[in-house]
């Protein structure tokens, strides 16, 4: 049974450059199988059949419910009005009536806002900001904008991402977009950067070396926000960007060890403080993995002391504040083996969070994120909750 998508309508007014049905066209090639449908009158009686207005921005998981779902529904908006409804081939002309607004949906209709339409799942630390429905106007068009660059964000993550990079990393998309340039060209641009960075460590060239590395992990930040606004994401650019983003950091830490020259007079030596870091390095990331193989969502929104623990763990960001402070201080040397210490850390706090929840599951207990039990709205005073949710800021 194939599903079909008809399109009624669009914006006059851009969000980050695409208009209503832009957005949804983009979205729609996400899903294998569905079809934009110019004309309703041609489909087969039994084809699943989504009529959705193209003059409303939709949240992504809102078009994922309505292209896998197969009951009839409708999808009210947040000014109350029909956004969007689902039937069949035989329902074509009813469909288009209820998304007009000319026709009343009969009781056979499910009703639905866009907060009751899907269930919130937070399994890759996304926000958990509700799912919006929205008019696209001149008037909400640089709230949408906001919301649509605010939500692609994670949630959980470490702190130079969480509150350094927002602000100029909307600031740079808006630039991208204006110029053309896609989210490849930032990731390859990453990968060179990448490059230069471990290059000018080598040579004890730290200062070039450390301008390098913060301008990467800000193109870093930098693609994905822009693929997502502009619904330009791909499979390449996605493995590219989480391939470097693996591979890169320990070499990094290699590269500074190798220019200090061999001036290392810490405590252990070098050979084994670099091994020690390889080795939590690679550790860390098992225990992430092997987590996953317990629980369908990420160790660290298993409970707050998880999600408070990304912020700060041993990845590449907090480590580089270390490395940059040590330069600051004359001391680079005792930035990589602070680097060690910190690894060695946090990957012992990752083994102990691993085999705790290995013990609960060998008990019977099923594990559950904490984030899932969250309504960002009702507990929006709670310092935890405002600290990991971006629930969106609606102008009166």
């Amino acid at each position: 049974m194939a599903t079909q998508v008809h399109i009624l309508g669009d914006s006059h007014t851009s969000i980050w450059h695409l208009t209503g049905r832009q957005r949804l066209e983009l979205s729609l090639k996400r899903y294998p199988g569905v079809q934009v449908a110019d004309e309703c009158n041609k489909l087969d009686p039994e084809d699943r059949l989504v009529v959705i207005r193209g003059d409303h921005v939709l949240d992504g998981r809102l078009i994922a419910a309505l292209v896998e779902g197969s009951e009839h529904a409708v999808l009210f908006g947040s000014d109350a009005t029909p956004v969007a409804a689902r039937g069949y081939g035989d329902d074509a002309d009813k469909l288009i009536s209820i998304v007009s607004d000319d026709e009343e949906p009969s009781n056979a209709f499910a009703r639905y806002t866009a907060g009751e339409f899907v269930a919130e799942r937070r399994t890759n630390l996304r926000s958990i900001a509700p799912p919006r429905a929205d008019r696209i106007e001149t008037t909400n068009q640089a709230e949408l904008e906001r919301d649509l660059f605010n939500g692609s964000y994670k949630g959980v993550t470490d702190l130079i991402t969480k509150w350094l990079w927002p602000a100029p990393a909307r600031a740079a998309t808006r630039i991208c977009l204006q110029l053309g340039v896609n989210p490849n060209a930032v990731t390859l641009m990453s990968l060179i950067l990448a490059v230069m960075t471990a290059g000018a460590f080598w040579e004890g060239a730290y200062i070039t070396g450390l301008i390098a590395a913060w301008l990467m992990t800000f193109l870093d930040t930098l693609d994905g926000k822009l693929a997502r606004v502009s619904i330009t994401t791909s499979r390449f650019g996605d493995r590219l960007d989480h391939g470097l983003d693996l591979v890169h950091p320990p070499f990094w830490y290699l590269a500074w060890g190798l220019g200090l020259g061999g001036a290392w007079t810490l405590t252990p030596d070098f050979g084994i403080t670099i091994t020690l870091i390889f080795a939590a390095y690679i550790g860390g990331r098992l225990c992430e993995g092997a987590f996953q193989l317990l629980a369908p969502f990420s160790l660290f929104i298993w409970r707050p002391f998880d999600s408070l623990n990304r912020l700060l763990t041993a990845r590449r960001n907090p480590n580089l504040i270390l490395l940059t402070g040590s330069l600051i201080a004359g001391r680079p040397d005792l930035g990589l083996w602070l680097v060690m210490l910190w690894h060695s850390i946090s990957t012992g706090v990752l083994l102990i969070r691993l085999i705790w929840a290995a013990w609960l599951r060998l008990r019977g207990q099923q594990l559950a994120a904490w984030l899932d039990s969250v309504d960002p709205e009702a507990e929006s005073k709670r310092l935890l909750v405002r600290l990991f949710t971006q629930a969106p800021t609606r102008s009166s």
